[in-house]
């Protein structure tokens, strides 16, 4: 065979990374895909095609005559991960996800595992609280389900339109976040409780962090069951399967 054909869909720091070793190699031919949620993206190392798949992801697949998807799409992106899964199945294509592992509760912190960011909104109770909603843009809308709090949303793109809400602070940033930062950042806006998905990580585990040292109490949202797809959580484990799935060509180098 020629040069394997890889399909990352991405928009994770992993995807980024395993795109970067993969160029790095120069045994396959590359392409990342980007859901195009936001407005300006990471500079990549191979080339990127930007937008959804409208339901046609296998159609793309068996078109570009792809050896390989790999979904490193964040661990909440839940739809997408399921089309990869049955376009995968539906083409015959071979299929790895890259996932991060989950964080896991330490001594200090004060979790209480929510399955949805409307659970965890209801979770916060009758009285009015200060709320950070470390959920980005797109889950921040449920907040106008209990006005009564204060809240605080940050996320990488402005929410759009703005929250229908008297009482809302919004803060634009991107990870990854620093301990001290998001100490700082928590002790300012008084926050007394934190809504976070369980995403894994290193770039945004420091508001974790954070709110452990302080006793702030966290909702945590946890992830949907994952696709029946081979699973990774690491760029190196992708590497290997990669090596496994296509020995002849990694040791020609062509």
């Amino acid at each position: 065979m020629g040069r394997p054909r890889i399909l990352i869909l991405g928009g994770t720091s992993e995807a980024r990374l395993l795109a970067e070793a993969l160029a790095a190699r120069d045994d396959c031919n590359v392409l990342l895909s980007l859901a195009g949620r936001t407005e300006k993206p990471a500079a990549q190392p191979v080339p990127v095609r930007i937008g959804g798949f409208g339901g046609a992801l296998a159609d793309f697949l068996k078109a570009g005559g792809y050896d390989l998807l790999i979904d490193a799409t964040h661990p909440f992106a839940e739809r997408i991960s399921a089309n990869a899964a049955f376009a995968a199945e539906t083409t015959g294509t071979a299929a790895i996800a890259l996932r991060r592992p989950e964080w896991q509760r330490r001594p200090g912190d004060r979790w209480r595992d929510v399955q949805s960011i409307p659970e965890a909104i209801e979770a916060l109770g009758p009285s009015p609280r200060h709320v950070f909603l470390a959920t980005g843009r797109q889950g921040a809308h449920h907040a106008e389900a209990a006005p009564r709090h204060h809240y605080l949303v940050r996320s990488v793109d402005p929410v759009e339109p703005p929250l229908v809400l008297d009482n809302v602070d919004y803060v634009l940033d991107r990870g990854p976040f620093t301990l001290e930062g998001e100490h700082d950042l928590l002790r300012q806006h008084d926050i007394d409780v934190i809504v976070a998905k369980n995403s894994g990580g290193a770039a945004t585990y420091a508001k974790i962090e954070a709110a452990r040292l302080l006793g702030i109490e966290v909702m945590m949202v946890a992830r949907a069951p994952a696709p029946i797809v081979k699973a990774v959580d690491t760029v190196e484990a992708a590497l290997a399967v990669i090596d496994h799935l296509f020995p002849p060509a990694m040791k020609r180098g062509v």
